[in-house]
């Protein structure tokens, strides 16, 4: 489901270096004093150090009435810092400028559970510290500029009533909301809530929510393990220590049967059909992947697109994917189509669905789908940036620390009937939301 990004990336690009996929990552991990968790893969194959640093700090910790403030905090990191001690105040500009004098690209993002930076520097000493002190300084001292807050909520509230105007955007609000109802997950940021947003708002979400003891260091690069240790003390040296927990959020909601139909003068109907579903440390996790592979999530091999697209041409493209969050995240099929055809494409989709929760794949699907995720797995991992990724999510979430190298092994082992029986679990086809943005509520 689509959120509110704030990304930022500055100066210039780099190759990014590989781990070879056929190697085992050597995941290091350990627990700072202070509370921060932290893994690390030692790859000296270039001379470039990546890092993340994240918190529970997403959408779903936005308070009542203020949807998008995580989002929002998270892009005004880097706004400005605060004059500390000997260390002089500096703006949006100079921030910008100091990282581009070290090479070094900055990234800033704020998912639904998530929320952090991201940086790639060289791992040169001169270059690598002053890119690193920054890094720190804007986490722990940003100075959220009045001007800037203004100049900013008034570009998102410019987005988000330009959405108001897009059938994609309608239907994902729409979609979310009857999905989560008012749980965190439900709500998403709209032209009154952004307004609503104050300088208070932000200064309290940034010191309660990014914290050392609920931070996560992801780290891979040319650099020791000693050396990632003092890394990720320099990061979270300065972040509020030993923060109140924040509070436990409410389970999120059964699925039920719902058909919104919203009209719209687009051309085409807009289609979203799914239902809360599946966690991120879920135990059907690879299970439920290598069938969704076979339901929609492999392209043009996939039986969706078959049904839907190919015998009967009733869409161009059409998906289905399963989104674990912390707590059960969506599982979404989504299509468009041509207004006239929006019942009969709902209508092929429904009994492609049920064919597949009856029967499961066939044996050529389930070997195609194995052979395609396992062959392809190396791309997941065939980079720096992807592995940091990947390790980050593992920490995050706290997963088994050889999560990558078991990957292939636990896609291998799945069976028509696993995916039957995990499909029954998480999927069923009375208790399904569907959203029509296009079409007229029947009468």
């Amino acid at each position: 489901m689509k959120r509110i990004l704030f990304t930022i990336v500055l100066a210039t690009g780099f190759v990014l270096g590989a781990v070879p996929a056929h190697a085992a990552l050597q995941i290091q991990s350990w627990a700072l004093e202070n509370g921060a968790r932290v893994l690390f893969v030692e790859n000296h194959t270039i001379p470039m150090l990546d890092v993340s640093v994240e918190f529970d700090a997403g959408a779903r910790r936005d308070p009542a009435g203020l949807a998008g403030l995580a989002a929002f905090t998270n892009g005004m990191l880097a706004r400005g810092v605060l004059a500390v001690a000997d260390e002089p105040a500096l703006s949006e500009a100079q921030v910008s400028d100091a990282f581009a004098d070290t090479a070094a690209r900055r990234g800033g993002v704020a998912g639904s559970d998530r929320a952090g930076v991201s940086l790639r520097t060289l791992s040169s000493p001169a270059e690598r510290d002053a890119a690193l002190a920054l890094l720190a300084r804007m986490l722990a001292q940003p100075s959220f500029p009045d001007d800037i807050i203004g100049r900013d909520k008034a570009r998102a509230i410019a987005s988000l009533k330009e959405d108001l105007t897009k059938p994609e955007a309608i239907a994902d609000k729409a979609f979310s909301k009857a999905l989560y109802g008012d749980h965190p997950y439900g709500p998403q940021a709209s032209v009154d809530s952004v307004a609503a947003i104050s300088r208070d708002n932000v200064l309290e979400f940034h010191r309660s929510h990014y914290v050392a003891d609920q931070a996560v260091i992801a780290m891979i690069g040319d650099i020791s393990r000693a050396e990632a240790d003092a890394i990720a003390r320099q990061l979270t040296q300065r972040l509020p220590q030993g923060a109140a927990a924040l509070p436990a959020l409410p389970p999120v909601p059964p699925a039920h049967a719902e058909e919104l139909r919203i009209a719209h003068p687009a051309s085409q109907a807009h289609i979203l059909i799914g239902a809360p579903a599946l966690q991120r440390s879920d135990p059907d996790y690879f299970t439920l992947t290598v069938g969704n592979y076979v339901l929609g999530g492999g392209g043009f091999v996939s039986r969706l697109t078959r049904e839907v697209r190919e015998k009967r041409g009733l869409s161009y493209s059409i998906y289905s994917y399963f989104s674990p969050m912390a707590q059960p995240g969506p599982f979404q099929i989504g299509l468009q189509t041509s207004k006239a055809q929006a019942d009969d494409a709902l209508k092929v989709v429904r009994s492609t669905l049920a064919d597949f929760l009856r029967d499961g794949p066939s044996q050529a699907e389930l070997k195609a789908a194995k052979d395609n995720l396992v062959g392809g797995f190396a791309l997941r991992i065939d980079n720096n940036r992807k592995i940091l990724d990947n390790i980050a999510a593992i920490g995050y979430y706290r997963l088994p620390l050889d999560y990558l190298d078991t990957w292939t092994a636990k896609v291998a082992q799945v069976t028509t009937a696993d995916i039957r029986a995990a499909f029954a679990r998480k999927v069923a086809l009375d208790k399904l939301v569907t959203v029509v943005v296009g079409v007229e509520q029947k009468k």
